[in-house]
């Protein structure tokens, strides 16, 4: 395993270091409420980020991402590159990959996904036929989609929706279609979400079998180096108050207490960092990541919980201010905590995937 980036992964990460840092202020964030930083997508897309994701593979969006989650940036770039870059890019046909990754590369077109499957959309099938490039047997003449996903992260900017049917299919939504209807929602973070309501919606098929949880491992994964991350730039803020912040005469910072508090933070939010490197690593080689995927997830949640946590407490009483920057960081955290599964569900559906290999 080699998880050194590669140049080009490299001077993406820097780039959209340099981006978000610029961009993703707290006066931005603040004024952005639940919606996007346009000024912000705009940027990232005209430095070709999206489209350099196709590229650079997984490990090199889990850098990019990690970049995103210290600064808890308001826009759809994780929903677009794990839902939309990677999916069409890995599992879509030669005229899908034609037609989409341009338009997502630019960010002409948004994508998002209503995941996990929970089996509440159904898809009702037509007969089969075989496409010429792939060989996949795909519905004749679409499929139609009826069903609901109550909270779909940045579902308000997007444009396109990957949406898992009740069986395990994967399938691709416009949201202006006829029989689509978004709602805005709030949920813990401000991602710009929304309710998804398909009434007998056209969609068009991507991938074959299988494509369902190869996109959800990856996303687990993308999503687990969003929230190193966060875990990040909570942690660097909790360094910063307790070093010029003073109590008794000194900085807290030389508090023995606050000392273990903040190095048990550091070695949790290494966990989920490597562990979101070992299975975008994998992905990328094309080797199983199934259950590395599902670890990442874990670390992300469980770890991921104890980080932010420990970041708001370090702030003490500021860490109760809600208009407090690391604040978004504790908003984010839970949020990624239960996204695509809580710890015990990921604990137990690797439990179940270790004993199948058994």
């Amino acid at each position: 395993m080699d998880f050194h980036p590669t140049e080009e992964q490299a001077a993406a990460a820097g780039l959209a270091a340099r981006i978000f840092g610029d961009l993703a202020t707290h006066e931005r964030l603040a004024a952005a409420g639940t919606g996007s930083d346009a000024e912000l997508w705009k940027a990232l897309t005209a430095a070709g980020l999206p489209a350099a994701v196709e590229d650079i593979g997984l490990l090199g969006l889990v850098l990019l991402l990690e970049e995103q989650g210290r600064s808890t940036a308001q826009a759809p770039f994780a929903a677009t590159c794990a839902y939309g870059v990677l999916p069409v890019a890995a599992h879509g046909t030669a005229e899908q990959r034609a037609r989409l990754l341009p338009a997502l590369g630019t960010g002409e077109a948004v994508a998002t996904g209503a995941f996990p499957n929970r089996g509440r959309i159904t898809a009702d099938r037509g007969p089969l036929a075989a496409t010429a490039d792939t060989g996949h047997r795909t519905a004749q003449g679409g499929v139609r989609l009826t069903g609901t996903a109550p909270a779909v992260p940045w579902l308000r900017e997007a444009t396109h929706v990957l949406v898992p049917d009740a069986d395990g299919g994967l399938w691709i939504v416009r949201t202006d279609a006829p029989g689509v209807r978004t709602a805005p929602v709030e949920t813990t973070a401000p991602w710009s979400a929304g309710r998804l309501t398909l009434t007998a919606a056209e969609a068009e098929p991507l991938g074959a079998a299988g494509a369902y949880e190869a996109v959800l491992a990856t996303a687990r994964t993308a999503f687990a180096g969003l929230q190193a991350g966060v875990c990040a730039g909570s942690l660097a803020r909790a360094v910063e108050y307790t070093g010029v912040r003073e109590q008794f005469g000194r900085p807290l910072s030389t508090n023995q207490g606050v000392m273990l508090r903040a190095a048990d933070a550091y070695m949790d939010t290494e966990a989920i960092r490597v562990t979101a490197y070992e299975a975008a690593w994998r992905v990328d080689e094309g080797l199983p990541a199934r259950e590395h995927a599902l670890t990442a997830a874990w670390w992300a949640s469980e770890a991921g919980k104890r980080v932010v946590h420990a970041g708001q407490h370090l702030h003490g009483g500021m860490g109760a201010d809600l208009e407090h920057p690391v604040h978004r960081h504790f908003l984010w955290g839970r949020q990624l905590d239960a996204y695509l599964g809580c710890g015990s569900e990921l604990l137990a559906e690797l439990g179940d995937a270790l004993a199948q290999e058994g």
